[in-house]
């Protein structure tokens, strides 16, 4: 809020609030919907309505190393005064869920509350995630006019979600194809950057079939999209659930004239090679915002790398030379965190200190 004050953001920012303590979300939301309303704001900084939870007790989480967490049975009953009270006041809302089950019983909340109004919300809304929605389910999301918004988690988790739930389950794990079947818009993101990368060139490549992290293909052909298709769920799509089709996804007149020119082709480029595209030069509201390679030093100088000790002041990534292409930042940030004493004294006594060592000794940005 403050870099919009100071007309100094350098990306569009739609937010959606989300109550942060357990117990007092109706109290939060009930204060939300006096203090702004979806569209509120301007072209830099916005409103876009309530979520990813309403309620902390009908959320589950991403973490498949885990088993899947219970849902208390008091969540529906909470879940559903949230979505009156949202739906009431005109906000569309976003709903974090995982897994089929808390889909499931999510579903049953707003077709209960669908009942009360003609059979539909009367508010946009789409579920964010759903690894593990069944088809049957999404007919109910299709019949109830939500919306779909899936994220490249299992690029980083696919290696746990196999051995918890096996290969079937993984094939379709999030089930994209299905949900295109049944019409539905799907929009395409990172969940970062608590659970991932926020880079979406890795993003784009685990939508077009991509290996995940360790190297395996683990979707069914049926739930992999091409490049245009993937496009157009990170641009048309992802401003559609926003509700900003208006003015952004597309580059046409009475759009914003935000444009990138990237270091590759996205349609001729090698697929292996997807994941390595980076912009050469963003433009965003008129301003260069990011320059590099030929077209280096005209952008402006960024501001200075805030907490210090921030990991992106010595990675060799966006702050450093030498540029580098999204796996090898990756590559390298890993290296960083392994090489602060708690967790070199953790890699160390599980045998893993060696290979951290290794790649280190070779890195400029590092000392072994």
């Amino acid at each position: 809020m403050t870099l919009a004050r100071q007309g100094a953001l350098t990306l569009r920012i739609g937010y959606h609030l989300f109550p942060q303590t357990a117990g007092q979300e109706l109290d939060d939301l009930r204060r939300f919907v006096s203090m702004t309303s979806p569209g509120e704001g301007d072209e830099w900084l916005r409103c876009n309505g309530a979520g990813e939870n309403l309620t902390w007790s009908a959320a589950d989480y991403e973490d498949f190393a885990q088993p899947r967490p219970y849902v208390e049975n008091t969540a529906s009953n909470e879940l559903e005064q949230a979505v009156r009270l949202v739906r009431d006041h005109g906000w569309g809302f976003r709903l974090h869920a995982t897994y089929d089950e808390t889909i499931d019983r999510n579903l049953g909340v707003f077709e209960k509350v669908a009942a009360d109004h003609g059979g539909g919300l009367g508010v946009p809304w789409f579920f964010d995630h759903a690894e593990t929605v069944t088809e049957r389910n999404l007919d109910r999301i299709a019949a109830l006019g939500g919306a779909m918004s899936v994220q490249n988690r299992m690029l980083f988790q696919g290696g746990w979600f196999l051995d918890r739930y096996g290969p079937v389950k993984a094939s379709a794990a999030p089930p994209i194809g299905a949900m295109f079947e049944r019409g539905l818009t799907v929009a395409a993101g990172t969940d970062a950057t608590r659970v991932a990368s926020y880079n979406p060139w890795l993003s784009l490549a685990w939508l077009v079939g991509s290996p995940d992290f360790l190297g395996r293909r683990l979707r069914d052909p049926r739930h992999v999209v091409d490049r245009e298709t993937a496009l157009h769920m990170y641009t048309v799509a992802s401003a559609a659930l926003t509700g900003e089709a208006d003015v952004k996804g597309t580059l046409r007149s009475g759009c914003y004239g935000d444009l990138a020119i990237l270091s590759d082709d996205y349609f001729s480029v090698p697929e292996e090679q997807i994941a390595g595209i980076e912009s050469l030069l963003t433009v965003v509201g008129g301003r260069v915002t990011y320059a590099a390679g030929d077209y280096s030093g005209m952008d402006e100088p960024p501001p200075p790398v805030s907490p210090a000790w921030s990991p992106v002041a010595r990675f060799g990534g966006f702050w450093a030379p030498p540029h580098r292409h999204g796996y090898s930042q990756a590559e390298v940030l890993l290296d960083v965190a392994a090489a602060a004493d708690e967790q070199r004294a953790w890699r160390q006594a599980r045998g893993l200190f060696e290979l951290a060592h290794t790649v280190a000794a070779t890195d400029p940005c590092l000392e072994p």
